[in-house]
């Protein structure tokens, strides 16, 4: 088993890579992290806080001592260092990385031999905010990891991971590359380039007055919000990730034609079922929220997982007489900021109740 005096090391300490840093260092203190980064700024924040011991300027020697090195890294990046390292990291290292494709690293690894040392992951954690600044060491609890280690990766080494993932407040999922990447495909990828089409759709049909776009506010935002993702990254991620992307697009194109026979036909049993088997099936998924495109207030908060830390979040709204409509946990984090998810009634409720959180010192992301 990983004890607390174990050597970690980073490559790359932006948002996920730093928020894992500074989950081992509050959870491991006695931990020694090297990290790599280009920006200089973000590994002297990251020295300035306690997080990490030995900053580098680039991946040498200063990893030949790693028990786990977590590559945070795009893609690309990634296995550019590992080509690196390869004859630098220790026997016994446990190679891992963070990214959201897993199929192009895990033949990388292969490749290069180090496969029997490689543990893909991929927190399911995120944010429209990037970089270690807005990195935090509560952003792991309660979210999906998902874990994909290779055919030669010994099931002891796996399990020893998974352990200390889920140590580090995280909820480790093992399953393989292919999986993983049709499984994040589905329900990360596509719904991201539907989202910006949905976009696109509305700023090609608005009208020079920008009508459509005042019209949009509410709902219309709320489920295009992750279009605002960074650019650059999805485009990698399209890349990496392409063949699964295109049978999913290839199939809701396949329905979309469907559809547009159906309405050509006056087809209305076709439409009836369409939409109630779409309902019924996003009935059952796990959510706290309400309908699609209805106005959603919700707030999220930062908290610990600890024994009471929820009652004491809505206790405090209690007392200001805020309603709470529902409250949950957020697992997938891909998507929203806060481990919290608070649903308020109304906009005006849910302003009052990010004030009073604001004012408890909770740290408060407003939907």
């Amino acid at each position: 088993m990983y004890t607390d005096a174990i050597k970690v090391g980073f490559i790359g300490l932006g948002l996920i890579g730093g928020s894992i840093a500074a989950t081992i260092r509050r959870i491991h203190p006695a931990t020694v992290i090297t990290a790599c980064d280009v920006d200089k700024e973000s590994l002297d924040l990251a020295v300035s806080k306690g997080i990490v011991n030995r900053p580098v300027s680039q991946a040498d020697q200063a990893f030949s001592d790693c028990d786990i090195l977590f590559l945070c890294a795009p893609v690309s990046v990634n296995i550019e260092y590992l080509r690196q390292l390869k004859d630098i990291l220790p026997e016994n290292c446990l190679i891992t990385d963070v990214g959201s494709v897993k199929t192009p690293i895990q033949k990388a690894v292969e490749k290069l031999d180090m496969d029997q040392h490689f543990i893909g992951g991929h927190p399911m954690v995120g944010s429209e905010k990037s970089g270690f600044a807005n990195a935090n060491d509560h952003l792991l609890e309660n979210a999906y990891y998902f874990l994909t280690p290779g055919d030669r990766t010994s099931f002891a080494m796996t399990t020893q991971f998974s352990s200390y993932i889920q140590g580090l407040g995280a909820l480790p999922v093992t399953l393989k590359a292919k999986e993983h990447d049709f499984i994040t495909a589905a329900i990360s990828h596509v719904p991201h380039i539907i989202a910006a089409e949905l976009v696109h759709l509305v700023r090609r049909a608005d009208t020079g007055t920008g009508m459509l776009k005042q019209l949009a506010a509410g709902g219309f935002k709320d489920i295009t919000r992750i279009a605002s993702s960074s650019p650059v990254m999805w485009e990698q991620i399209c890349e990496s990730n392409s063949p699964n992307i295109k049978k999913l697009l290839e199939n809701m194109i396949s329905d979309l034609q469907a559809m547009i026979v159906a309405l050509d036909e006056d087809n209305g049993p076709y439409v009836n079922e369409y939409f109630r088997e779409a309902g019924e099936y996003r009935n059952s998924v796990p959510d706290h929220g309400t309908g699609l495109f209805e106005k959603v207030h919700k707030l999220y908060i930062d908290i610990p997982d600890e024994p009471g830390t929820i009652a004491t979040a809505a206790s405090q709204l209690a007392f200001n007489s805020i309603s709470i409509k529902n409250i949950g946990i957020v697992h997938n984090r891909e998507f929203e900021e806060g481990v919290l998810e608070i649903i308020l009634y109304d906009a005006e409720s849910c302003q009052k109740a990010a004030q009073v959180l604001k004012g408890k010192n909770y740290v408060v992301h407003v939907r």
